[in-house]
């Protein structure tokens, strides 16, 4: 199975970095969303990353232009019509994504691969929507893509092999690694560490330590490039609350239980950087 065209859903953060890294490696990209702003939002966030590409001389001018060259805007889901994958960076909801997919499943020809950047979704219960089951997969970035290496995939109850390796490869030509992970709850990554930041949100509320505090004893005393409340506000607190949700009711244990201050903060509109304020204060 060859992927030459690629379709990415979601021109946000996610969305333009994976659209970025599959333009910088050879594949013709569509970028979409549900509005042109969006788009053009998404696109004006990937020149300037290119450009800080090419004033650090690490690409010239004539690259930029190239890999932005095979970024084409959209704003119809019919253009999924002839593309051989569609990567899926649309909200983190389930609804949403079943809604994606299972328009996806009437619009894409029959040998594309549908995959999705969740980060804590099952992927059986989206693949569920669609005919094609053993052409779903998951296929998690980190943030940001262009710098981060690491790619989860995780095949679902109904993953063909085909597909795993066909999208593992595509990985690794994104100079990705790709690791094989299982249809559970979180998956690795997030499975991991969003109980670490629950526990540090637990920790200031239980008044143990500072927001400050606390991340510099993550750094110094556990070599952690970033402590973790510095970390949740960077990911936005919204959204670690709705993973620690999804691991709370995957699992049915109480370890996963959301901190209340966690609760609070994003009740507040205190979701962390984007919003100005989480557990610190942002220009």
């Amino acid at each position: 199975m060859q992927i030459n065209k690629v379709m990415v859903i979601g021109a946000g953060q996610m969305g333009s970095g994976i659209a970025q890294v599959c333009a910088m490696n050879g594949y013709d990209v569509i970028l979409h969303d549900l509005k042109e702003e969006y788009v053009e939002r998404g696109l004006q966030r990937i020149g300037k990353q290119l450009q800080r590409q090419v004033d650090k001389e690490r690409i010239s001018e004539a690259d930029m232009d190239r890999f932005l060259r095979r970024i084409h805007s959209s704003v119809q889901l019919s253009n999924a019509e002839n593309v051989d994958i569609v990567i899926e960076a649309a909200l983190e909801n389930m609804e949403v994504k079943k809604n994606v997919f299972a328009q996806l499943d009437d619009i894409a020809p029959d040998h594309t691969i549908l995959a999705t950047n969740t980060s804590s979704l099952p992927i059986t219960e989206i693949a569920a929507v669609t005919k094609r089951p053993e052409k779903v997969i998951g296929m998690h970035f980190m943030n940001p893509v262009p710098v981060m290496k690491l790619v989860e995939l995780i095949r679902g109850l109904a993953t063909s092999d085909e597909v795993f390796d066909t999208v593992k490869t595509m990985a690794e030509e994104l100079k990705k690694t790709a690791v094989e992970v299982n249809d559970f709850p979180g998956f690795v990554s997030n499975r991991i560490l969003m109980p670490m930041i629950n526990e540090a949100i637990y920790t200031v509320y239980e008044g143990v330590a500072s927001p400050e505090d606390v991340d510099e004893v993550m750094k110094l005393g556990m070599n952690h490039p970033m402590g973790p409340l510095t970390l949740a506000d960077f990911i936005g607190l919204d959204t670690c609350l709705y993973i620690m949700e999804t691991l709370h009711e995957g699992f049915g244990d109480d370890k996963y239980r959301p901190c209340p201050l966690l609760r609070k903060y994003v009740k507040a509109g205190w979701l962390g950087k984007k919003a100005g304020r989480g557990f610190y204060k942002y220009e």
